[in-house]
């Protein structure tokens, strides 16, 4: 038997088991895979979208694994680097009084910055990416079509019936594809179209899935189907793409609030070069996983 110390937290309602390696940790991809699934399983387990693990790093002040709920490893995660800074800083696993951290992830660096309460633990961090990549094949779409590609035409069958309509395609260190509409996302049915969209044959990794209404020049409503969890309750990276495949639309300014399910996010893009997003990072619970 494997006893588990963890942190249940989340970043605006996506939520996540995060810890560090026991004394006896998985050995293998497939070890973790199997307890990402348990341990997020919502009705046997935990229950949470993915598990952070906390590592130790040589680029940075420490290294973040993320996996999803279905076991499959993602590149990074947004909302999670964001729980990961909490945890790291409010544990002191890193010594950064003035808030700023570096953690290593599979897209690369993120530079972070967290502001603390009044009790001095963290309350929201902020988060510098590398500038989004709008090519195509870096969300795994082998098309003769200069980026970037904002009609790329998407056929599933949903209740039945035929439906085509066109995304955008946006990589921020992991693929997306942003679907504009008219009605509030709220009455959109992601939960039928979102795995047909996410499997669907012209993506080679998968892809994350964003229905997206544009209230304002400085506002956005959103859901989001994640690859390898199903719809959550936020997304950062979601954000920070449906934001730049508005501005490439041009219906939004370089600062935008993005309205999810579970909170708000603030993203900041200049049209060009990194892109920042900052929200909230909350720890629920503290406790002991035997398995």
């Amino acid at each position: 038997m494997v006893k588990l110390d963890f942190w249940k937290m989340h970043g605006a309602g996506n939520d996540f088991v995060v810890l560090e390696p026991s004394p006896n940790p998985p050995s293998d991809a497939t070890g973790w895979a199997s307890l990402a699934i348990e341990a997020c399983d919502r009705h046997q387990g935990v229950g949470a979208d993915g598990v952070i693990v906390v590592l130790p790093s040589d680029q940075a002040d420490r290294r973040m694994r993320i996996i999803n709920a279905d076991g499959s490893e993602a590149e990074m995660c947004v909302n999670g680097i964001r729980c990961f800074v909490k945890y790291c800083l409010d544990r002191g696993l890193v010594d950064a009084p003035d808030g700023a951290m570096t953690v290593e992830t599979l897209s690369g660096i993120v530079p972070t910055e967290a502001t603390r309460g009044a009790d001095g633990t963290v309350e929201r961090v902020r988060l510098t990416l590398a500038p989004p990549d709008l090519d195509p094949a870096s969300v795994g779409v082998q098309i003769d079509q200069a980026p970037p590609v904002t009609d790329l035409p998407i056929t599933i069958d949903v209740n039945g019936s035929g439906e085509t309509f066109p995304v955008t395609l946006v990589s921020i260190g992991n693929p997306h594809a942003v679907r504009f509409i008219d009605q509030s996302p709220t009455d959109y049915e992601l939960e039928r179209a979102g795995p047909l969209v996410e499997h669907h044959p012209v993506f080679a990794n998968r892809t994350n899935y964003e229905v997206i209404q544009v209230r304002d020049r400085s506002h956005l409503d959103m859901r989001v189907w994640e690859r390898g969890v199903g719809e959550t309750q936020a997304c950062g990276s979601g954000a920070c793409a449906a934001v730049v495949a508005a501005q490439v639309r041009g219906d939004v300014d370089d600062e935008v609030d993005v309205t999810v399910p579970g909170g708000e996010l603030h993203i900041e893009w200049p049209g060009e070069g990194p892109i920042t997003v900052s929200g909230p990072a909350a720890k629920i619970f503290e406790a002991v996983w035997e398995r």
